[in-house]
C-alpha cells in the first residue's frame, strides 16, 4: 500500500490553486474508474489526488441553438442518455453507449474519458516489458511483439499504442472545444489540439499543463450532428476497445449529394483522428456504397500496420464505408 494525501477542493478555484502548488505527480479524481486500476496495477503512484467529483460547477449540461456544453464532471450516462444529444447527435450518444460497462459509464466522467491511457498490453504489464510511456527511453515491447489491437495511424518508432476513447471519435468529428481552467485563467482549445502523437515522447499524451483542469466540452451546433452515425467493430458485442469505429457526420441536399461531411476515426490512432482527406473525397458526391468505399480508403491511406494488425486496414475501410451509409439515411 502507497500512502497518498487526499484532498477534496469545495470549488474549481480551489482545485486549480491546490494544483499550483502541488506535489509533481498529483493527480485529478473524479469518477476514478481509470485512476484506481492504474494505481492497483502499480503504472500511477501519485503523491496526492485531489477530488473534484462533487464540484457543481462540472456537473452542468447546457443546451442551446448554437452549442451543446457538459461539464468534465458529467458522467458519460448521463451525456449518453440526454434527450438533445440522442436527437442532435447520434454519434455521440452511440459512442458512449457503446464504451464501457453500464457500471462503469455510470461512474466515468467525459473528462476523465478524454484523459485515459492507453490499454495497450505492454504499457499495462508492468516491468517485464518496457515501454517508453511507463518508463522513457526504455523500449517499446510493442514493436516487436503482438500488435494485433496496435495504433495504424500516428505512431512513432518510439511507440504505438491505441488512444481507447469511444467518445472523442465522436468528438473530433463534431469540431469540439474545450475549457480548461489553471492559474492563469481560462483558455479554450479545439479538441483536435488536445492530444498529441507519441513522436520522440511518448510518455507526453497531452497538451494539458500540470496545474491545468477542464471544466467543459463544448459542440457547435450543426445541421450534420442529427445525420450523424457511429460504428464499433469489436472482438464481442461489450465491454471491449474497438478494433476499428468511426463516427460520421453528414448533411446531404435534395439529390443525396455530399454538403457537409465529418469522419473521426477511434481504435486505429495513437489520438483522436480526424479524416480530413476522406471528407474532402465526398462533399460533392453523390453518397452510395462505391463513394463510401473511397471515401474509406482514403481514410486509411497513410495506415502503417505491422506483422498482426493488417486484416484491420480493410476492416477500417468498411467501418468508415458502412457509418457514412448509416449517417446518410439520418442526414438532412
Amino acid at each position: 500500500m502507497r500512502a497518498f494525501a487526499y484532498m477534496v477542493p469545495d470549488s474549481v478555484a480551489a482545485a486549480v490553486d491546490a494544483l499550483a502548488v502541488a506535489e509533481p505527480g498529483t493527480k485529478i479524481l473524479a469518477g476514478g474508474t481509470t485512476l484506481y486500476d492504474l494505481m492497483k496495477i502499480g503504472i500511477e503512484a501519485p503523491p496526492a489526488v485531489i477530488d473534484v467529483h462533487r464540484l457543481p460547477e462540472l456537473t452542468e449540461i447546457s443546451t442551446g441553438e448554437d452549442e451543446l456544453s457538459f461539464g468534465a464532471g458529467v458522467k458519460m450516462a448521463d451525456v449518453a442518455d440526454h434527450p438533445v444529444v440522442r436527437r442532435d447527435y447520434p454519434a455521440l450518444s452511440e459512442s458512449l453507449w457503446r464504451g464501457a460497462s453500464q457500471q462503469l459509464r455510470n461512474m466515468a466522467t467525459v473528462g476523465g474519458n478524454l484523459l485515459q491511457r492507453t490499454r495497450c498490453g505492454y504499457f499495462r504489464g508492468g516491468e517485464d516489458f518496457p515501454c517508453n510511456k511507463r518508463n522513457p527511453g526504455s523500449g517499446c515491447a510493442a514493436l516487436e511483439g503482438f500488435d494485433r489491437g496496435h495504433a495504424l495511424l500516428g505512431t512513432s518508432d518510439t511507440c504505438i499504442a491505441t488512444y481507447p476513447s469511444d467518445m472523442a471519435t465522436a468528438l473530433i468529428a463534431f469540431d469540439a472545444v474545450i475549457d480548461v481552467a489553471g492559474p492563469a485563467g481560462e483558455r479554450t482549445l479545439p479538441l483536435g489540439e488536445l492530444h498529441v502523437e507519441p513522436g520522440d515522447d511518448p510518455q507526453r499524451e497531452h497538451t494539458l499543463a500540470a496545474d491545468e483542469l477542464i471544466l467543459r466540452i463544448r459542440i457547435p451546433a450543426t445541421p450534420a450532428g442529427r445525420g450523424s452515425a457511429y460504428l464499433k467493430i469489436r472482438d464481442r458485442e461489450s465491454y471491449a476497445f474497438a478494433l476499428t469505429s468511426a463516427a460520421a457526420a453528414l448533411t446531404l441536399d435534395a439529390q443525396g449529394i455530399v454538403m457537409d461531411c465529418r469522419i473521426g476515426l477511434g481504435g486505429v490512432a495513437t489520438r483522436p483522428w480526424r479524416a480530413s482527406a476522406a471528407e474532402r473525397s465526398l462533399i460533392g458526391e453523390y453518397l452510395n456504397g462505391q463513394t463510401a468505399r473511397r471515401a474509406g480508403e482514403v481514410a486509411f491511406a497513410d495506415a502503417r500496420p505491422r506483422v498482426y494488425g493488417g486484416f484491420r486496414v480493410e476492416l477500417g475501410i468498411r467501418t468508415v464505408a458502412d457509418a457514412l451509409l448509416t449517417a446518410g439515411k439520418r442526414a438532412i
